[in-house]
């Protein structure tokens, strides 16, 4: 049933010769790993507004200016990623940079980072696309968590069914967004420029008494958050098709483009006409029903935003698998994330990713304004640590026009460092939690890879001199009884060795004894030891004589419990029977020189 279900969500298994065919083409990649940075415009230049909105209604026009400080920082984002991209064709982003050039805390503090930011991309996209659909429909403001954490089910399902599904999939609203963005901008600008707009707009370069140069980096900093997710296309390299450097790059150039001119556009129009934040519509819905009115457009790019915002997650669904993969492979993560799962993605980083992120909107309620900031220091760090891992690189190596190449990796990094610390000191209140997690990510980071290291070096042997120790073999049967069960169980003892002994645990004299007169008359050929139990424990009796049996042969013998087990026709049926068989075996896990078997015996009704 179990196996049924599976099929169902997530699709027939392929074999491992099929990888090829799950390679991304650039217009399917430019769905799947810029949807996240395609759909920052629809919060991007909000989040500009409402620090702004502090000093008054009129400082609102600094929110152009603001926005093409920001296109100024994306170009030298998209032009280091290019160079990121050539350098390590591998994939990796900034956790491979920083780990080559930077050495080993960084490249964790990198790779940390950039975790902790895609699980905050799938809580914010969710949390995002919510807050589009309550803009439409209010009434359902208050199912605001639950509306997320179903769209992140859906999204995990559809990204377990492999990345090439997932991106056909995916590719139709991320280009029916760009299509309905650029109509809403191009409507909106015709709108303007016949003169169909009627509302205050705040007068350029007016007088602000209260505004200050610390309130404009705010507004920058927090403008930079529609940067986020420039970083995937690095990221996934190994995600695309051949040549996959030069594949990648074309989609991040493609995506740069695209989301610069959706940017300025949406910041242009939202000055135009004069629009203020407001907690129940969104910058994108109040400009959309200015130019259109609550009609079917309305409502149409409504639902394709709030649909892009969902969809966004799936950025980090492709990301994050692949670096867990690549820190479970270094041994900074459980092996468990190096597994392609049935349909030849990291499945387990998948599930684990929906998850976390799911845990994440159910504590913050949902929360987009509370989750921003903790996302846009996710993402600015490894920005920040990314370009100066390069600037060390080409220092380093200095290869033809590394000078240049050094310059705009200097630029990139002091502008992302920049961009960081005003976060860290105008939003400490809701990023410091980030100063808490990220030490004991790279603590844990640290532990797993000492526990692989010592688990090596035990396991380690020299093949030359170390060769297996040929010892006799001691075989101890637990029985409850005589049955089918326990002569299947030592019957198979016998087949193995001569020294099989069988135990019996019981509560009374009159009950032990008349196992022993049973045993008698079966006589099996093999030895039946009786324990009594004052306790009414089976496992306590058993557990000591076990002991008792390997502190007198564990250095001649090989000791084994062969635990008898039968096995139910249908899985209800075992909630009938007691487990004693289970906690019998997890007590022994304990004994270092015992082995632990069972025998099963099928029933048939």
């Amino acid at each position: 049933m179990v196996n049924k279900v599976k099929r169902v969500l997530i699709g027939r298994p392929m074999k491992s010769k099929e990888i090829e065919g799950e390679k991304l083409g650039k217009l399917k990649a430019l769905a799947i790993l810029s949807s996240d940075a395609l759909s920052s415009v629809a919060y991007g230049t909000e989040q500009i507004l409402l620090v702004l909105m502090a000093a008054g209604f009129s400082a609102l026009w600094y929110s152009i200016p603001i926005s093409f400080a920001v296109l100024g920082l994306l170009f030298i984002l998209i032009l280091s990623y290019r160079q990121t991209i050539f350098s390590y064709p591998s994939g990796g982003g900034a956790y491979i940079v920083a780990m080559d050039n930077l050495g080993r805390s960084t490249g964790l503090l990198a790779g940390g980072s950039l975790l902790v930011d895609y699980i905050l991309t799938v809580a914010v996209s969710s949390s995002a696309g919510t807050d589009a659909i309550i803009s439409a429909f209010p009434v359902l403001h208050d199912h605001r968590v639950l509306i997320a954490l179903i769209m992140i089910t859906l999204l995990t399902l559809m990204n377990l069914r492999g990345v090439t599904e997932s991106a056909s999939v995916l590719a139709v609203p991320v280009y029916l967004f760009v299509i309905a963005i650029f109509v809403l901008i191009g409507s909106g600008v015709v709108k303007y420029a016949m003169g169909g707009i009627h509302a205050a707009t705040p007068e350029v370069e007016a007088t602000v008494s209260n505004i200050s140069l610390f309130l404009l980096l705010k507004a920058f900093s927090s403008g930079c958050s529609a940067l986020t997710g420039v970083e995937a296309v690095s990221n996934a390299i190994p995600n695309f098709k051949k040549p996959a450097a030069h594949n990648a790059a074309a989609t991040l150039a493609m995506m740069g483009v695209i989301l610069c001119t959706m940017f300025i556009g949406i910041s242009l129009l939202a000055y135009w006409y004069g629009i203020k934040p407001d907690p129940q519509a969104t910058v994108v819905s109040q400009i959309a029903e200015s130019t259109f009115g609550r009609g079917t457009l309305y409502y149409v790019i409504q639902g394709i935003t709030a649909l892009i915002l969902f969809l966004a997650a799936n950025t980090a669904y492709s990301a994050f698998p692949l670096l867990a993969f690549m820190l479970a492979k270094d041994k900074y993560m459980p092996h468990a994330f190096m597994v392609r799962g049935d349909r030849l993605g990291f499945s387990n980083g998948i599930i684990f990713l929906g998850v976390t992120s799911a845990l994440l909107v159910i504590g913050f309620g949902g929360n987009t304004e509370s989750l921003i900031p903790l996302y846009a220091v996710g993402v600015f760090i490894p920005f920040t640590l990314s370009q100066l891992g390069m600037m060390i690189r080409w220092l380093k190596l200095k290869p033809k026009g590394w000078v240049l190449r050094l310059a705009i990796n200097t630029v990139g990094m002091l502008t992302t460092l920049g961009i960081t610390l005003i976060f860290v000191i105008t939003k400490f209140s809701h990023v410091w939690v980030v100063f808490i997690f990220l030490p004991l990510v790279m603590f844990l980071f640290f532990q797993i890879h000492r526990h692989y290291q010592n688990i090596a070096q035990q396991l380690r042997i020299s093949v030359d001199v170390e060769k297996p120790v040929m010892k006799g073999s001691t075989i101890v049967v637990p029985v409850a009884g005589i049955t089918r069960v326990v002569m299947n169980s030592l019957g198979y003892a016998k087949s193995l060795t001569d020294n099989v002994v069988a135990v019996y645990v019981g509560f009374d004299d009159e009950e032990i004894k008349r196992m022993e007169q049973k045993w008698a008359e079966w006589n099996p050929g093999v030895r039946l030891i009786t324990l009594r139990s004052s306790f009414r424990s089976i496992v306590r009796p058993i557990m000591k004589f076990i002991d008792t049996v390997e502190w007198k042969t564990s250095e001649t013998d090989h000791i084994t419990v062969l635990i008898p087990q039968f096995i139910t026709r249908h899985w209800w049926q075992n909630m009938l029977h007691n487990q004693s068989s289970l906690v019998l075996r997890a007590y022994l896990y304990n004994h270092k020189d015992v082995v632990i078997a069972t025998v099963p015996f099928h029933l048939q009704k």
